[in-house]
């Protein structure tokens, strides 16, 4: 049988390792972990190609699908067992710069009409939104952050 021109009848232990390295290459392109299962697979298949010679390819592809996807399935268990689900981090706001705001009371930079106003927090200006219309100069309490607005309520 042939495919892409190639008999199938005449394969060899090396023409599965080339095929690993193709695999190898795709992975170190892709970085998914996926190709480098199928890549050790080839490996494998060609390490017993080349102490069978006389191996079906049919036989061969069987061998090759099986480990790949006993590979694959292990690697994933692996993974999920061994993955971290929570991180635990003393500074657990340090890239949520909103997240740090909340619970603290600010002084509004411009008044919250309809809505919405500004209060300087640090070295910015942040948008703030609010259920009640509030006066410039009013302190407000920062009660949670949607994107870049902080949702406020007058403080007490």
């Amino acid at each position: 049988m042939e495919l892409f021109g190639f008999n199938l009848e005449e394969i060899l232990y090396w023409h599965w390792w080339v095929v690993a390295g193709v695999f190898f290459v795709l992975e170190v392109l892709s970085m998914s972990f996926f190709f480098l299962w199928l890549g050790a697979s080839a490996v494998i298949v060609g390490f017993i190609l080349l102490i069978a010679p006389e191996m079906s390819w049919q036989l061969q592809f069987i061998i090759w699908a099986g480990v790949s996807a006993a590979d694959v399935l292990v690697w994933r268990l692996y993974k999920k067992k061994t993955a971290v689900t929570e991180i635990k981090s003393d500074e657990p706001h340090l890239n949520k710069r909103g997240d740090q705001y909340i619970d603290r009371t600010f002084t509004l930079e411009e008044p919250i009409v309809n809505g919405f106003g500004k209060v300087k927090v640090d070295d910015s200006i942040w948008k703030v939104e609010c259920s009640s219309d509030l006066e410039a100069g009013s302190k407000v309490k920062v009660n949670a952050v949607e994107g870049t607005v902080l949702q406020v309520e007058a403080a007490e």
